[in-house]
């Protein structure tokens, strides 16, 4: 069982702490100065994310310098198709790219070895949960299906994933079993990381935005709840975040239909709304990450509207996305410090 010291587990089971718990989406990332030294030392980006010596380092680096309530597991989504062979790489100025999948390939994909390939990263989970600070959160994480398969279908990141929405209507049973093997093989990864130390997991759903109401309930409801159900089936304790960005209006049913302890808000969500979505169970966010690139009034109010609408209820704050590298060191210490009380 978690320690009774790890606030962020405490919201997920719905206490409500003040000042409540914080961490921040991509908090080990380039606007730290420590993380682009460990990043020049690890080669390719795949290699920072497969080598558990540099991955543990850039995990720890913000816990040292903010003490962050939640130290999340350094990895990428995609690390679950180049486990299935689909040769993903990240190319400078271009994000990641990989080979696009057909119908017949996806026919051909097999899940077995995933969690194998993946050792080194759960070889990552485990050495963290024994350097970090008994009170800090590990949270582990996968991307949600959706989001994983719009990426295998293109072959890259596109503006608003028009090809993978054109592929499912064009071949909507190859794309239903892409979504539900992703689903299966994804939640299996969970539960490898929940077992090698992670607390708890949160699932990524990045692009569910951009789905309209049937596609919504269909490509990024329906995955996600029976990943939650396959983790909780084999983990009973586990906890789990579901964040749906973009997904708006939509929110107001995900987290009964997913069976997600918490949902993630985006900068998007009207605080009036979230406080509504609160009163079902803890939420996560949702700060513009801008504001903490322009710091100054932008982010102390910002901080404070959060804090004001959704403070007395559970509450993770966070970004409602993930920080930026152009975000200034200084203002990620004030936004703790202000969270925190102490400004």
């Amino acid at each position: 069982m978690s320690d009774t010291r790890r606030t962020i587990m405490r919201v997920l089971s719905g206490e409500s702490l003040s000042p409540p718990p914080l961490w921040l989406m991509r908090q080990a990332g380039r606007y730290l100065p420590e993380y682009r030294e460990t990043r020049a030392k690890a080669g390719s980006f795949l290699d920072l994310c497969y080598t558990p010596d540099h991955a543990v380092e850039v995990t720890l680096q913000p816990i040292r310098r903010y003490g962050f309530d939640a130290a999340i597991l350094f990895s990428d989504i995609l690390v679950i198709p180049d486990a299935m062979k689909r040769n993903v790489r990240f190319t400078e100025g271009h994000g990641p790219e990989m080979d696009p999948i057909d119908e017949a390939g996806i026919g051909r994909l097999n899940g077995e070895e995933v969690v194998d390939y993946l050792m080194p990263v759960l070889e990552t989970v485990r050495r963290l949960r024994e350097q970090l600070p008994v009170e800090t959160t590990l949270l582990g994480f996968c991307g949600a299906p959706w989001t994983v398969a719009t990426y295998m279908i293109a072959g890259h990141g596109t503006p608003d994933q028009a090809p993978a929405r054109l592929f499912a209507y064009r071949h909507p049973r190859a794309f239903e079993h892409l979504l539900m093997l992703l689903a299966d093989v994804s939640a299996d990864y969970l539960v490898a990381q929940i077992d090698a130390g992670a607390d708890a997991v949160q699932i990524f759903d990045s692009w569910a935005g951009v789905l309209g109401e049937k596609e919504f309930e269909a490509f990024a409801v329906r995955p996600v709840a029976r990943m939650i159900a396959s983790v909780k089936s084999q983990r009973p304790h586990a906890r789990i975040i579901a964040f749906a960005k973009g997904a708006g209006y939509q929110l107001k049913t995900y987290r009964q239909k997913t069976g997600a302890d918490a949902i993630g808000l985006d900068w998007s969500v009207p605080l009036a709304f979230a406080a509504e979505l609160q009163k079902d169970g803890p939420v996560q966010g949702n700060l513009d990450p801008m504001r903490v690139v322009a710091g100054g009034r932008a982010l102390e109010d910002g901080i404070d509207d959060i804090l004001q609408h959704l403070g007395n209820g559970p509450l993770i704050f966070n970004l409602g996305h993930g920080i930026t590298p152009q975000a200034n060191p200084e203002h990620v210490r004030l936004l703790v410090d202000r969270v925190r009380g102490g400004a």
